[in-house]
């Protein structure tokens, strides 16, 4: 029996890293993509894990993760296209569309990269799945973080128009839009306990999701169980996007 091989970018933190941990627990060989060597080298201790150190945001990081992927297992069946930075501060402020140069080139060119250098090996597997991870800060707007929102709600339109693109060749193109999720990007966030009870309190849900609980619906949406699945976004947010946000959501009872 082959073993099915995932890539997957961002991989070395967060939910990149649970992706990564849950598929090999599962069985899959994965590719493990990252700028993060040190986070790397902890994947690289797992069974069946190839690592490789590299920008997202370059055709040829996500030309070599590929390639990597067909020396090292033979084949392609899926990629999950996850890395990304945050970025805040005012329109207005010096260096602000610079950092939005960054933004984008990581967040929306490192997906479109990506998509384009696994498809042909997804192809010639006979068909595959790419899942983008998205925000729900791509459905909404938040104060102070116009560049990151306009970011992630590029990649949720990518994802829209290269599912149709693609869908006839057996290719599924979905993304997920994590809510807020125990990350390194939100671990002072998390660990401020003022702003973490602000947080919770207008999720649902009231906590905070652990990466884990977004691997689990990104394994979903590249499995047989979702292959009438394309074009989406899945918000996995503890129902925050389903909250108007005029009035606060019931309070967790004991």
């Amino acid at each position: 029996m082959v073993n099915p091989v995932v890539l997957v970018t961002g991989a070395a933190s967060g939910i990149g890293e649970a992706t990564v941990r849950l598929y090999a627990e599962r069985g899959h060989n994965v590719v493990a993509v990252d700028v993060d060597e040190r986070g790397l080298a902890e994947l690289e201790k797992l069974d069946g894990v190839a690592t490789l150190a590299g920008d997202v945001s370059t055709e040829e990081t996500n030309a070599g993760a590929v390639r990597l992927a067909l020396e090292r297992f033979g084949r392609l069946d899926a990629a999950v296209l996850n890395a990304g930075i945050g970025g805040a501060g005012p329109l207005e402020s010096a260096g602000s569309i610079e950092r939005f140069d960054r933004l984008f080139a990581v967040n929306v060119r490192g997906v479109a990269l990506g998509i384009r250098a696994a498809v042909p090996a997804l192809r010639a597997a006979g068909g595959g799945s790419i899942v983008a991870t998205s925000s729900v800060s791509g459905l909404r707007g938040d104060p102070g973080t116009w560049g990151y929102n306009a970011t992630k709600a590029a990649v949720i339109n990518l994802v829209r128009a290269a599912a149709i693109d693609y869908a006839a060749q057996d290719i599924r193109i979905n993304a997920i839009a994590p809510g807020g999720t125990v990350t390194a990007m939100t671990g002072s966030q998390v660990a401020d306990p003022q702003f973490s009870r602000l947080i919770t309190s207008r999720i649902p849900a009231q906590r905070w999701a652990d990466a884990r609980e977004q691997a689990e619906v990104i394994w979903f949406l590249t499995s047989p169980a979702a292959s009438y699945v394309t074009g989406v976004t899945v918000p996995v947010d503890g129902g925050l996007s389903a909250n108007g946000g005029i009035l606060p959501p019931p309070a967790r009872t004991a």
